[in-house]
């Protein structure tokens, strides 16, 4: 079928609107209207890392919309269905059937190559002299900046159809990534403490969950004002580490937390931040590296080894999106994850403007939206 889908045909180049031929449906394979999609860091970071011969091709991954249609292997969707779209596993190698879907074996194939298992694409688009080109998509299983998608029984959450897909879409991976950190890796008691260095969607959404589960203190570091107040609205600290005159950011975690922060979150993949959540930590204290960026971190190995700190990462938050999704979403409508006022739309028309306002961090979440 025809539909419309925003390109990347050069690494690190713009996205460019093209029509492209998606194929039809397979047995495993669900085909949704797109509604939404965020607009991740990851949109914009992998792109610049791919080869030319992977190019041009098509992400989004924070998908969510209609289904028109099911494969005849498919069980639990039905046509008509809203869902959000989320990252993709197998299901049947051992980290899946241990429930750890995000270590998936075939994590990398499934979500990131651009193509099925089996090596096919689905899609493709004629050029201006009227040969084929095949376009690369199945980006997290579903290459969401698109009109359409094909997505998968693995990935596909549905939902109310009562709710906003738009407000949904975030939940597919960046607002699942930090709220999911803070329930399923670090599960604090409400006497304890985390600070949360960037408070970009992830980190905003580590704090307004750890707020809505009764975290007493909750600590956000960021440059910029506006999202330190945002933070403050959920009731976190805010610090500048910037801030003229003040004593370094790990010092005045330490002494806002009576020695030491129990856990600590860096979204910003910044090694001297990365160095600072450590040095930031209580003795024994966890520190959870979610940013997506630097190939290398320093780590303090004298404090590292005389405190018994942790340093980890986590993929997607530990979340099972099968799982996951539906348990934030019944935390939002229950008022313990108020996340919505993150989220600012934009036409797809817009997806410009979108990306220039996401690196210029004036906004939190962007989400593109499809016109009737």
């Amino acid at each position: 079928m025809k539909t419309t889908a925003y390109l990347v045909e050069e690494p690190g180049g713009e996205f460019v609107v093209a029509d492209v031929e998606l194929e039809e449906p397979r047995d495993d394979e669900v085909l949704v209207r797109i509604v939404a999609t965020g607009l991740c860091h990851t949109d914009l970071t992998v792109p610049t890392m791919l080869p030319q011969e992977m190019l041009p091709t098509v992400v989004g991954h924070e998908g969510t919309g209609v289904v028109e249609r099911v494969g005849a292997a498919v069980s639990g969707i039905e046509v008509g269905d809203h869902v959000v779209l989320s990252f993709r596993s197998c299901r049947r190698c051992g980290p899946c059937r241990a429930g750890d879907v995000g270590y998936c074996e075939e994590s990398l194939l499934l979500n990131y190559m651009g193509m099925r298992a089996d090596g096919s694409t689905t899609l493709s688009r004629t050029r201006a002299d009227g040969t084929e080109q095949t376009v690369f998509g199945n980006f997290f299983g579903q290459s969401s900046l698109a009109r359409h998608a094909l997505a998968y029984a693995d990935n596909c959450v549905v939902v109310d159809k009562a709710l906003d897909l738009a407000r949904l879409a975030p939940f597919a991976c960046g607002f699942q990534t930090g709220a999911g950190t803070v329930l399923n890796v670090l599960d604090p008691a409400p006497g304890e403490s985390i600070v949360v260095y960037g408070a970009g969607a992830v980190g905003l959404a580590a704090i307004a969950v750890a707020r809505g589960a009764g975290v007493e203190t909750v600590i956000a570091v960021d440059p910029v004002a506006t999202r330190r107040e945002i933070a403050e609205g959920y009731g976190a600290i805010a610090l500048d580490p910037g801030e003229e005159g003040a004593a370094p950011v790990e010092d005045r975690v330490r002494e806002l937390t009576g020695g030491g922060a129990a856990y600590a979150i860096d979204t910003t993949a910044i090694p001297a931040v990365v160095l600072q959540a450590q040095r930031s930590l209580r003795s024994r204290g966890l520190l959870v590296a979610l940013g997506l960026g630097a190939p290398e971190y320093t780590i303090d190995a004298i404090d590292l080894l005389q405190s018994g700190k942790v340093v980890r990462s986590s993929v997607e938050g530990e979340a099972d999106p099968l799982v996951t999704i539906p348990e934030l979403i019944a935390l939002r409508g229950a008022g313990r994850f108020d996340v919505d006022h993150l989220v600012t739309t934009y036409p797809f028309e817009k997806i410009a403007d979108a990306v220039a306002d996401a690196k210029a961090g004036t906004v939190v979440k962007p989400v593109l939206v499809w016109g009737e």
